[in-house]
């Protein structure tokens, strides 16, 4: 960051942000002046995006989303250093497989669903209990269009996400009135991540969408400062597309 603006006030937790979509939206929450904590497996990776998005106003907690101990510990050190987190980001994710389901390991299917939708079960349990539940907030959830439709390629992906988007409907009926629970729907964003999706035939894939081209992490950084804003105050348990008009297409 080159520039800053003066401090909100806010602070957020986004998980699985060294990179990629995740990095997109800390950046998007720094720009605007909110002081944010970041997860990620990987340390140097960590404290690299820490670094780059200023370490004045992030910090960077490493561990594995499915770990409950993590969990704990990244809202623990969140409140240790800023006092407060009123947004949490349920970013992190994994897709181990492509393919369909039908054959699919179950121990596979376990980890898709223990990092894709149980870690942001417990996120948001552990938020809720050290800030949320007293003094109110929001929370957006990383789902994807892949759990909107049936899909040949990441099937168990997809199924965890369909999860990921109940999962909001029954956390913004819960902790309503105070918390609000958003998710979002990228379709292909341009992410190591999402990579095997699109390398080496990018413009064929991008040709597909009406506005033709792919994601990137700043589409979904500013869906989701949306979303944690006042600008959002009357919105909850809402699922937005941000996915270049793909389902205009009838499908993905």
């Amino acid at each position: 960051m080159t520039e800053k603006v003066p401090a909100s006030g806010k602070v957020a937790l986004v998980t699985g942000a060294s990179r990629g979509i995740g990095y997109g939206i800390a950046e998007a929450l720094v720009a605007r002046g909110d002081r944010v904590a970041i997860t990620g497996r990987n340390e140097d990776t960590l404290k690299e995006a820490v670094e780059q998005l200023g370490a004045d106003r992030v910090i960077g907690i490493a561990g594995r989303a499915h770990d409950e101990a993590h969990q704990a510990a990244a809202v623990e050190q969140t409140m240790d250093a800023f006092g407060r987190v009123d947004y949490l980001v349920n970013n992190a994710g994994t897709n181990p497989v492509f393919g369909p389901i039908a054959e699919l390991d179950l121990a596979v299917a376990r980890k898709v669903f223990e990092t894709n939708v149980i870690s942001a079960l417990g996120f948001a349990q552990q938020t809720w209990k050290a800030w949320q539940k007293d003094n109110g907030g929001a929370i957006v959830n990383i789902a994807s269009i892949a759990g909107l439709s049936a899909s040949p390629f990441v099937g168990a992906y997809g199924v965890s996400k369909a999860a990921m988007i109940n999962l909001t409907l029954q956390l913004a009926h819960e902790l309503a009135p105070s918390v609000r629970v958003n998710a979002i729907a990228p379709a292909v964003v341009k992410t190591k991540f999402a990579q095997a999706l699109y390398e080496g035939r990018e413009e064929e894939a991008a040709a597909s969408y009406p506005l033709q081209r792919l994601g990137a992490p700043s589409d979904v950084g500013g869906a989701a400062e949306f979303l944690l804003s006042d600008r959002a105050a009357w919105v909850t348990g809402q699922t937005l597309q941000v996915d270049g008009g793909i389902f205009l297409n009838a499908g993905v």
